[in-house]
């Protein structure tokens, strides 16, 4: 079972966060999207495309259900993993640090950009961002060990904040 398990917005710096937490309790690093993007040998954005949002949440869960059970890691999962029931109820039953890493839309935009490779951004990208975060924002706080505000602090920072939560 992971130690840690990272939650949060596109834009929160899970995968970023992540790492830099591994390298510093020297564990190893798990990333839901990267296992998926493995997995199905095509980007995130390309199984959006060209087999729907439902297919990729169904991936999603059996990734999520796979990476729960890795021992001694810091995983890092994508903004809507932890959203369906089913996932909810599995991440509570573990007992890892859920670490919700929040961010606000200001410090988002900058490091998302609001690209083209965040298929649930596409259109008018903050709106979709500011949605999301409404409906998921409830379930990241429920689920959560600990909230770390991401707002301008270093990624060391960061890491010591969430060592000094959880211990």
């Amino acid at each position: 079972m992971p130690q840690f398990i990272l939650m949060g917005p596109p834009g929160a710096g899970k995968s970023t966060v992540g790492k830099a937490l591994a390298r510093h309790l020297g564990l190893r690093f798990v990333d839901t999207d990267i296992v998926i993007e493995e997995k199905s040998a095509m980007k995130i954005s390309d199984i959006f495309i060209s087999k729907g949002e439902g297919f990729f949440r169904e991936v999603e869960f059996e990734v999520l259900q796979e990476c729960i059970v890795i021992p001694e890691c810091v995983l890092s999962l994508g903004g809507g993993a932890p959203i369906s029931e089913r996932a909810q109820a599995l991440l509570a039953t573990t007992d890892s640090h859920r670490i919700f890493l929040d961010v606000s839309l200001a410090i988002a935009a900058a490091r998302v950009g609001f690209n083209r490779d965040r298929p649930l951004l596409l259109g008018n990208p903050r709106a979709q961002w500011q949605e999301l975060n409404e409906v998921r924002r409830p379930i990241y706080e429920r689920l959560a060990t600990a909230v770390v505000k991401v707002e301008g602090t270093s990624v060391k920072d960061l890491v010591a904040q969430i060592v000094e939560a959880t211990q």
